[in-house]
C-alpha cells in the first residue's frame, strides 16, 4: 500500500466574471494528475508559482474536494474518509500564521497538544524532544514574537508532530526564509526523513528538490511533465541539451 496515491485527480476552479453581465469561468487547476508515493519516501512536487502544487496538497490534506478523479492518504479516500486521513497526518504550509505570538513557543505546543487531544503525560514528555528536535532546545520559554521567522517556521513542524503523524505534506515551508534560516529548516527535514516519516514536499527551488527528495514530480499548468529521481531527471536535461 502505498502512503500517497492519486488518480486522474481534477480540479477547476469558477469566478464570476462581470457586474451586469456575468459570466462564469472555469480555471483548471489541476488536469488528471496520477502518482503515487511510496512509505518513508521524500516526495518532491516541483513547479512555478500557479503550478497547481498547493491545490494538490490542499486535497490531498482534505481541505478541498477533487472536482473528478480520486485520491487515498495512508489507504484512506481523502473524499470519503476524510477524518481518518487528518488522524494520520500533519502539515504546514509557508508563512508565520497558526501560531499565538503572545504565548510562549511550549505554550503554543500544549495548547495544540490539547486540541490534538494528545495526552497531557505524553504531551510533557513530547514537547521538550520536539523542541530538541527542531533546534529550539532552551528557547521555549520565550514568546513566539519574539522568534525569527525560521525559529517560528520550526515551532511550526513541532506543532505539526505532536500527535506523531506518518505523512507529512511541507507546502514551500522555508519560502520567506533567508538562506542560513532555509538552510537550516532543510536539516530539520532530513532529521524527519531519518525517523521514517512519509513527507510530501512541495518547493519551486530547483536546488531544494534536487538535495532533499528520493524523487520529484515536476508540475507546470496542473500537469506532470516529468517524474524521477534527481539524478535521473539531471540526466535526461543533459541528454537533450
Amino acid at each position: 500500500m502505498y502512503a500517497v496515491e492519486t488518480d486522474r485527480l481534477k480540479r477547476i476552479y469558477k469566478s464570476v466574471i462581470g457586474i451586469l453581465k456575468r459570466t462564469v469561468k472555469e480555471i483548471t487547476a489541476l488536469e488528471e494528475l496520477s502518482f503515487t508515493v511510496k512509505r518513508g519516501e521524500l516526495f518532491g512536487l516541483l513547479g512555478p508559482n500557479g503550478a497547481g502544487k498547493t491545490t494538490t496538497v490542499k486535497m490531498l490534506t482534505t481541505l478541498l474536494i477533487p472536482t473528478s478523479g480520486t485520491a487515498k492518504v495512508a489507504g484512506y479516500d481523502v473524499v470519503k474518509e476524510p477524518l481518518e486521513v487528518q488522524r494520520r497526518i500533519g502539515f504546514i504550509f509557508g508563512g508565520e500564521r497558526g501560531l499565538y505570538w503572545r504565548l510562549s513557543g511550549e505554550d503554543n505546543l500544549k495548547y495544540f497538544a490539547s486540541l490534538y487531544h494528545v495526552d497531557p503525560e505524553v504531551s510533557k514528555k513530547r514537547i521538550p524532544y520536539l523542541m530538541e528536535l527542531v533546534g529550539l532546545a532552551g528557547r521555549g520559554n520565550e514568546k513566539v514574537e519574539g522568534y525569527s521567522r525560521g525559529m517560528k517556521q520550526r515551532l511550526h513542524v513541532a506543532r505539526t508532530l505532536l500527535h506523531n503523524p506518518s505523512i507529512l505534506f511541507l507546502d514551500e515551508p522555508t519560502i520567506g526564509l533567508d538562506p542560513v534560516g532555509a538552510r537550516e529548516f532543510r536539516g530539520v527535514i532530513k532529521d524527519l526523513k531519518s525517523e521514517g516519516k512519509t513527507i510530501l514536499l512541495t518547493t519551486h527551488y530547483m536546488y531544494e528538490a534536487d538535495s532533499l527528495c528520493d524523487r520529484i514530480a515536476v508540475i507546470d499548468k496542473g500537469r506532470i511533465i516529468a517524474l524521477d529521481t534527481p539524478k535521473a531527471l539531471k540526466h535526461a536535461v543533459l541528454d537533450l541539451s
